[in-house]
């Protein structure tokens, strides 16, 4: 991948937006370890639980980005982007997080939680990279400020307009295809780019199609609960 390109600037575009999705769990993650600590320690809390976290996801990210040179992992790891894309849309997070009793154990907290939550983000990140740490440095530094000082702002915009999520999914789902034309096993069969588009297409279009559909029916699930519990009572 040539420096500054076309190509350079779109993987870096998706990578911005895929922190910019997965942005929110982290902020929640980091306001509940620290909620029960002083004013004054919180913001210390908040920021060097987020370096750490950041530390330990741009390892975990870099090491990602080598192992998916290996034979058959950028298939594997595609699929389960894929997978991680439609959960994205389906699933309903709950954050039972333990606020920390002192600022290193806050901290301690950030970070582990951090560690355990951010598989699909690192996933995600290393395979937009397409092989360029160089991408992974600047996703990862543009990332520190979305997650220490605009994270609230991203989850109200999330709330208010669900079709961010939707739009996350989607860029998610692209890079996955991405990932699983590029493995040497099955590069042949998309050889032939209106196959190869074509499926990425179809991919993209079934996680949106079939993400959006199962969360329509929890939406009425949800709705029907309230109304059987008044009969029932």
């Amino acid at each position: 991948m040539e420096l500054f390109s076309a190509e350079f600037f779109t993987a870096l575009l998706s990578i911005i937006i895929i922190d910019l999705v997965l942005a929110g769990d982290n902020a929640i993650v980091i306001g509940l370890a620290a909620r029960n600590l002083p004013k004054d320690q919180q913001k210390k809390v908040i920021i060097w639980g987020t370096v750490g976290a950041i530390v330990i996801r741009a390892v975990a990210t870099l090491a990602v980005v080598w192992l998916l040179k290996i034979p058959g992992l950028l298939l594997v790891g595609g699929i389960l982007l894929v997978w991680i894309a439609y959960k994205l849309l389906v699933d309903e997070k709950e954050h039972n997080v333990q606020s920390g009793g002192s600022m290193w154990a806050a901290i301690r907290t950030i970070i582990i939680a951090d560690a355990l939550m951010g598989l699909d983000n690192v996933l995600a990140v290393a395979g937009a990279a397409h092989g360029s740490f160089l991408l992974v440095v600047l996703g990862l530094l543009i990332s520190i400020p979305i997650v220490v000082w605009g994270s609230t702002i991203i989850l109200k915009f999330v709330d208010r307009y669900p079709i961010i999520i939707t739009f996350g999914a989607a860029v998610l789902a692209w890079t996955a295809t991405k990932m699983i034309v590029k493995e040497p096993f099955v590069a042949p069969y998309f050889a032939n780019p209106v196959v190869k588009y074509g499926f990425e297409i179809i991919i993209v279009a079934a996680v949106v199609i079939l993400g959006t559909m199962k969360k329509k029916k929890q939406a009425a699930h949800h709705e029907e609960q309230p109304i059987q519990k008044q009969h029932s009572s």
